[in-house]
C-alpha cells in the first residue's frame, strides 16, 4: 500500500493487513500519547497526519493544515515524518543521538524516518521529540522558515 484513499484513520487502519495494522497502531499510540494539545489527527496525502488545523492557523503556503507528524504504511516499509526534527537542528541531533545510543540504524530523508518494524525505532525518544514542540512553537518555526 503506497497511498490510501481512506477518509478516516479508522478506514485506513482497517484496510491494512493485521500485521501491518499492528505496526502502524503501535507507532500511532506513541504519537497520540505524546502529542501536545492543539494538534489534530486526520487523513491527508494518503497517510495519517497530525497538524495544526486551518481554523487555528489558516495562512499556510499550500492552503492545507500545517503538518507536524505523519505516519504511513508504504509498499515495503513504513514512514514516520517528523517535521519538528526537520525544522529544528537540536531536535534532529537528538533523534540521531537516540538512534546511535540504541544501536539502531537510522534510514532518514529530510523529515522521513523509514522503518520495517517497530523494533527499528527508539519509540520513547520519538515520543519525547513529538512532545517537545507545542503548536505555538511549531508555528513560530514555520513562520521563521517562510521569512527567509
Amino acid at each position: 500500500m503506497a497511498s490510501s484513499k481512506a477518509a478516516t484513520v479508522e478506514e485506513y487502519l482497517q484496510e491494512l493487513p493485521e500485521d501491518r495494522r499492528e505496526v502502524v497502531s503501535t507507532v500511532r499510540d506513541v504519537i497520540l500519547r505524546n502529542l501536545p494539545d492543539g494538534y489534530t489527527e486526520t487523513m491527508a496525502w494518503g497517510m495519517i497526519t497530525y497538524g495544526i488545523p486551518l481554523e487555528r492557523y489558516p495562512t499556510t503556503y499550500n492552503g492545507q493544515p500545517l503538518g507536524y507528524v505523519a505516519l504511513a504504511a508504504q509498499k515495503n516499509s513504513y514512514s514516520l515524518y517528523l517535521l519538528g526534527a526537520y525544522m529544528d537542528p537540536a531536535q534532529e541531533e537528538a533523534l540521531l543521538e537516540a538512534f546511535r545510543r540504541e544501536g539502531k540504524k537510522l534510514d532518514m530523508g529530510k523529515s522521513c524516518v523509514r522503518f520495517k518494524k517497530t523494533a527499528d525505532l527508539p519509540l520513547d525518544d520519538i515520543g519525547q521529540l513529538i512532545a517537545a514542540t507545542t503548536p505555538e512553537q511549531f508555528i513560530a518555526r514555520y513562520e521563521a522558515s517562510r521569512a527567509r
